[in-house]
């Protein structure tokens, strides 16, 4: 008797709560045939650290690219702190208190640790506009002492860095900055076991002073009880889970990407089946 196919996860809707500071309701996105996002719902109260779950392609970094403003929805509807928000650009995001850590860090290898973490927000000296290099240097090595990333030379290139540091100097630049709301896409990549918990840490630090609003892309169910307070899962371009983490487990996450697995196999296995066969 052949198996039963796992049921089909069903689609979290728009809902909202009335501390939130950021909402987005039926977004979509497509590229060409390929289809990222087809209806995706998600909100991120006050404080909250969200992560944010799914297969490799599943979406993630599309939507944090729309929240960021990097690129722009198909349809649907964002709210920042309850009015419409429509960011045409990374600045326009910027300016509305949206910073990010993409996954690819967008630093310039060139440039030093302290200069990268003052990009396009250097210190400058007035009323002749030259660069105040003393001052970036010292609120630099504040700004990494408080990760507690050692990094013991800051004015070397950050090509010459391992990834584990370079992923915290853009960390680092991201939480020194006056955001209210913070994307991190997999921040714990390229890191080690060490670096990875500092990262944590200060994740951990900032939801206790509640200053901030976190989402967080991350693979590791452990790390992701860990550290936030609810959890989105996008299964097929949609919002499948939206739970506090207190109510959920990793086997439950587990089970939810293992059935997913499951049932594409068996629609592939049945498409394959009914396809009509090429004469010999």
């Amino acid at each position: 008797m052949a198996d039963a196919p796992p049921p089909k996860t069903e689609v979290v809707g728009p809902s909202s709560a009335p501390d939130d500071v950021l909402r987005v309701e039926h977004i979509a996105k497509r590229f060409g045939p390929v289809t990222a996002l087809k209806d995706v719902n998600l909100h991120l109260k006050k404080g909250e650290v969200l992560g944010l779950l799914g297969d490799n392609g599943a979406g993630k970094s599309t939507l944090i690219k729309i929240l960021c403003g990097f690129q722009k929805p198909d349809s649907g509807k964002m709210f920042l702190h309850g009015k419409p928000f429509e960011p045409k650009t990374v600045d326009d995001a910027r300016d509305a208190g949206i910073e990010t850590v993409y996954q690819d860090l967008a630093l310039i290898d060139e440039l030093s640790v302290y200069h990268n973490l003052f990009l396009r927000k250097e210190r400058v000296h007035r009323p002749i506009p030259l660069l105040s290099n003393r001052q970036m240097k010292r609120e630099a090595r504040t700004a990494l002492d408080e990760i507690g990333i050692n990094i013991p030379r800051i004015d070397v290139a950050v090509a010459r860095l391992s990834g584990g540091q370079r992923q915290a100097i853009a960390v680092a630049r991201t939480v020194n900055s006056d955001a209210d709301i913070i994307l991190l896409d997999e921040p714990l990549a390229a890191m080690g076991a060490k670096e990875g918990a500092m990262i944590l840490d200060l994740v951990a630090r900032l939801k206790d002073e509640g200053r901030v609003s976190i989402i967080m892309i991350l693979h590791n169910y452990v790390h992701v009880l860990q550290a936030c307070d609810r959890v989105s899962m996008i299964q097929d371009g949609t919002i499948a889970l939206d739970k506090p983490t207190a109510e959920t487990s990793v086997e439950e996450l587990t089970d939810i990407v293992v059935n997913e697995y499951r049932r594409a196999r068996m629609e592939a296995h049945e498409a394959e089946a009914s396809a009509p066969q090429a004469p010999r």
